[in-house]
């Protein structure tokens, strides 16, 4: 009705009756929900201002911070075939225990006396040098005696040479006599022949003189052989002493020759024993290898290799051991556009695989089921994944991680830097820059940029 006239019919219209007077009816409740719109609208405004903390969510995994704390395979230092297990996958071991037996399966090996044979084999090659050092003995005392005889054969030369001087000078004496005797005999010949021509000597002194004469010139031709003779004997001394040096000297080189001989062949025998002995080591390392031990403290996970007669390779990895304490950590992968932004020491929280959680990400007092952590390494060098990895352990003002958390189970965390308002967040969401990055300095609130990502 438009009421345009002061007479009202309405009073006498059932309103009820009619579905359009009902539905004009109940338009009233629309100033309710007006009223809760505005209400809501107001709230969302002050929560604008709320305080939140600036985060960067990042995943990986639990780690340990120990290199010999991670789990590790057993492998066999050589190959063989398995004799006897002495765990099953689950068993806690110690350091030292037996995890498999292993036997021979090599045919160099195969032989049950070779360590005694090879001993023996080393014994020989040690004697046989010892031998050669006994030889080469002998022969530097052959040495020492070829030096004494050629001492004594040159002394005797020596003798005999002063023996042929003292003739010798003995002999020019009496040359310088027969001479003296030869001019005085061919003297008087010369003054007989005179006095025979002139008749005052016969015939008879003149052949004495003559006689005479031909006495001295024999003995003086005698003394002149005599001592020809001692000084051919003299070449022949000086000669024997070439003859004793060069017989030496070739003795000498030979007997030399033989030592060196000698020498080479003892240092082939040991280097022969040496090496005798060092295959002797080999075999017995290669027979205590057949006991493979436990090389820590921890739990076997997986056998990789099962039965009995199974040929191990060498260096095959036979079964898989996890340490059972061990500090842990959490390894965490940034992107390279936040890596500024890491700090020694800055906090985490931290969200375990199998540890339900409620995660308000701008208020980390308020989360349940997180928990605490502390950077302590940042890499330098970027992963394959394209990222940074960083590594977090336990913080001790906060409470304990879950100890039944494994190696390798995922792990989420939470960076927590800055608190700052949510419509600050919410803008720079929107325009995608990144968290501001604050660090107090002598006191002063300094702020630095975040890197400019180089544009290709």
């Amino acid at each position: 009705m438009l009421n345009i006239t002061n007479i009202s019919i309405s009073k006498h219209v059932d309103k009820s009756k009619y579905e359009s007077y009902r539905r004009l009816a109940s338009r009233g409740n629309a100033n309710y929900i007006l009223k809760v719109l505005l209400i809501l609208m107001l709230i969302v405004v002050l929560s604008m201002f709320l305080p939140w903390t600036q985060n960067i969510r990042l995943k990986g995994y639990v780690t340990t911070l120990n290199p010999y704390d991670k789990p590790q395979h057993i492998q066999s230092l050589i190959g063989g075939k398995i004799k006897r297990w002495y765990v099953t996958e689950g068993d806690v071991v110690n350091i030292g225990d037996t995890i498999v037996i292993l036997t021979e399966a090599k045919s160099d090996y195969l032989d049950p006396e070779i360590l005694a044979n090879t001993k023996e084999q080393e014994l020989a090659k040690t004697k046989s040098a010892n031998a050669h050092l006994e030889k080469r003995k002998f022969l530097q005392e052959q040495l020492a005696a070829f030096e004494n005889n050629k001492d004594v054969k040159l002394q005797q030369i020596a003798i005999k040479q002063q023996q042929v001087d003292l003739e010798i000078a003995s002999l020019d004496i009496e040359l310088e006599a027969a001479e003296t005797y030869f001019e005085n005999a061919k003297k008087q010949l010369d003054r007989m022949e005179k006095m025979y021509e002139k008749g005052i000597k016969s015939l008879t002194d003149l052949e004495t003189k003559r006689l005479s004469n031909r006495e001295a010139i024999a003995k003086k031709t005698v003394v002149i052989n005599k001592l020809g003779k001692l000084k051919n004997e003299k070449d022949n001394l000086t000669q024997q002493i070439d003859y004793v040096l060069s017989d030496f000297n070739q003795k000498v080189a030979k007997t030399e020759s033989e030592i060196q001989s000698v020498n080479s062949y003892r240092y082939s025998l040991i280097g022969e024993s040496t090496k005798l002995k060092s295959k002797y080591n080999q075999i017995t390392q290669r027979q205590n290898a057949f006991i493979i031990t436990s090389p820590i403290n921890g739990r076997i996970t997986k056998v990789l290799k099962n039965g009995i007669g199974e040929f191990v390779k060498e260096q095959e990895n036979i079964a898989t051991i996890v340490p059972v304490n061990y500090q842990k950590a959490v390894e965490l992968y940034v992107e390279p556009n936040d890596m500024p932004l890491m700090s020694i020491d800055k906090e985490v929280r931290l969200q375990f695989d199998g540890w339900p959680a409620m995660v308000f990400s701008g208020w980390p007092n308020n989360s349940f089921g997180t928990f605490g952590g502390k950077v302590f390494a940042i890499d330098n060098d970027i992963s394959e994944n394209g990222r940074y990895r960083i590594l977090v352990v336990e913080d001790d003002s906060d409470k304990s991680w879950p100890n039944l958390i494994r190696i390798g189970s995922g792990a989420q965390g939470l960076l927590l830097l800055n608190d700052v308002r949510v419509y600050y967040e919410l803008w720079r969401k929107l325009n995608g820059f990144p968290p501001d990055f604050y660090k107090s300095e002598k006191n002063k609130t300094i702020k630095t940029k975040a890197p400019i990502r180089k544009i290709k």
